[in-house]
């Protein structure tokens, strides 16, 4: 019996089989997401005011990215099952899995956060607490950016096709989140690089997104339809908003507090926008033949190869 090929707008790839599978990622992702990087570019703020001095703005933004900190380990293990799943990826490091370098990264990160930490609340070892914050700092980046790189090393278009611009608008959104939390939380004449760093990632994450969608082509209309949709407005409209209400009355504390809000607000949808614009995805991937399948010899099976 020669093999069938699949035919009409329907064709589910190789034997009726998806040519990709859908991600089924929870919740708990796009939280961690935004968590990881609240706390690495907090960890970089922090290190950056204790160099110049600003010891009220350093002290909040390491008590912020230990506290965002705290909620990354409960939230990956939740999505991956079993506790066991994740100290399993420290007994090997692979610098060819984004998975693992993660897991490495957020661990040792998480020890230079601790430590700084507990040396600032208690007030000793000071010298041994300014190391692990200055650790802290170095491994901040890589915790905000690595998430990107892993949703982009998978076959999914919309975030495949993205790898070049989305670990600058997770970058981007972190800054935003971060900056924004300072400048709540810190009086405004001790705020001032807050405001700017929270101003900048704005700008950075709502250029490079636009940047992305315009390099991803018809994939975008993921970002503007669908479950991802809302969220992507979301991000839009409230980091837009949130930047603009910032550098213009920044220096007023209550303005300072709905702008940091609204910055946090759409870090978070930013991050639950590109997590589930994967989905639909992957299922138009497959209908818009992903795989195509040649005829082969007459009873023998087609062999299917991708696309170019």
């Amino acid at each position: 019996m020669s093999a069938q090929r699949p035919s009409g707008p329907d064709r589910r790839g190789y034997y009726g089989r998806p040519a990709i599978k859908e991600p089924v990622w929870t919740p708990e992702v796009p939280i961690y997401f935004w968590l990881g990087g609240l706390a690495g570019i907090s960890a970089l703020l922090a290190f950056g005011a204790r160099l110049v001095g600003n010891r009220r703005l350093a002290r909040t933004s390491l008590f912020t990215s230990f506290v965002a900190l705290l909620g990354c380990p409960p939230l990956l293990v939740s999505d991956l099952g079993r506790p066991e799943r994740f100290y399993n990826m420290l007994r090997v490091a692979k610098p060819t899995s984004p998975m693992s370098v993660g897991s490495w990264v957020l661990t040792a990160f998480g020890g230079g956060v601790g430590a700084a930490f507990l040396s600032e609340l208690l007030g000793f070892l000071r010298p041994l607490g300014r190391l692990a914050e200055f650790a802290g700092a170095l491994l901040g980046l890589p915790l905000v950016t690595y998430t990107a790189v892993l949703v982009s090393d998978t076959s999914i278009p919309v975030w495949h096709n993205a790898r070049h611009h989305l670990p600058f608008v997770f970058a981007g959104s972190a800054a935003a989140s971060a900056g924004g939390a300072a400048s709540a939380l810190v009086p405004s004449e001790d705020s001032g690089p807050a405001r700017l760093l929270a101003i900048f990632g704005s700008v950075m994450e709502l250029v490079a997104g636009a940047l992305m969608e315009r390099s991803l082509g018809e994939e975008a209309r993921h970002y503007h339809e669908g479950p991802a949709a809302g969220p992507a407005l979301a991000a839009r409209v409230l980091t837009g908003t949130g930047a603009g209400l910032m550098a213009l009355a920044g220096r007023r504390r209550p303005f300072a507090v709905a702008a940091g809000a609204m910055l946090l607000g759409g870090s978070l949808a930013e991050r639950f926008a590109v997590l589930r614009a994967g989905p639909p995805s992957a299922r138009g991937a497959v209908g818009d033949n992903t795989v195509k399948a040649e005829p082969g010899e007459l009873g023998r099976p087609a062999r299917a190869r991708p696309l170019r």
